[in-house]
């Protein structure tokens, strides 16, 4: 097709670049623990890589009041849960969102989450010029006696 002129053929340009320069996060395998009746919260679980060094500042999900980014560990044979502020992402290196580290809480939940569903998550992330980067995801509600590969506890 034609352009018209020199801005129309430009502007197209640009829209076809556009994606090649967004698309620095990618998020992979995203699930869910599905909840019981009148369970008020839950984990989401997953993959984040990013192409160039970048933070986990925020988690907005519909299918909940309150969503934050939390780290489990073990301190003197107590597992202890807090909220993390911000998650560090280095270029090129995965980091596994799991029941036993790094994971989303999903807390004041609007319904029961039921096995086979999906769960929408936004996630905004931060370079170091304060660019921030949404990612849209689609987390498959996965059943309560679900363990991932290597065991892990159940949230």
């Amino acid at each position: 097709m034609p352009f018209r002129s020199w801005p129309h053929f430009i502007c197209a340009l640009l829209t076809l670049a556009a994606p090649c320069a967004a698309a620095q996060v990618t998020v992979q395998d995203a699930w869910v623990r599905a909840t019981v009746a009148r369970q008020q919260g839950t984990g989401a679980f997953m993959q984040i890589t990013s192409a160039r060094d970048v933070r986990l500042i925020e988690v907005q999900s519909s299918a909940a009041k309150v969503a934050e980014v939390h780290q489990m560990t073990m301190v003197d044979n107590v597992m202890r849960m807090r909220p993390v502020k911000a998650l560090d992402l280095p270029a090129g290196k995965t980091i596994e969102h799991k029941p036993n580290g790094y994971h989303v809480m999903l807390m004041g939940l609007q319904a029961e989450i039921k096995d086979g569903d999906t769960v929408p998550l936004t996630l905004t992330f931060e370079d170091k010029d304060k660019k921030r980067e949404t990612v849209e995801v689609k987390a498959l509600v996965r059943p309560l006696s679900y363990a991932p590969a290597g065991g892990g506890h159940k949230h």
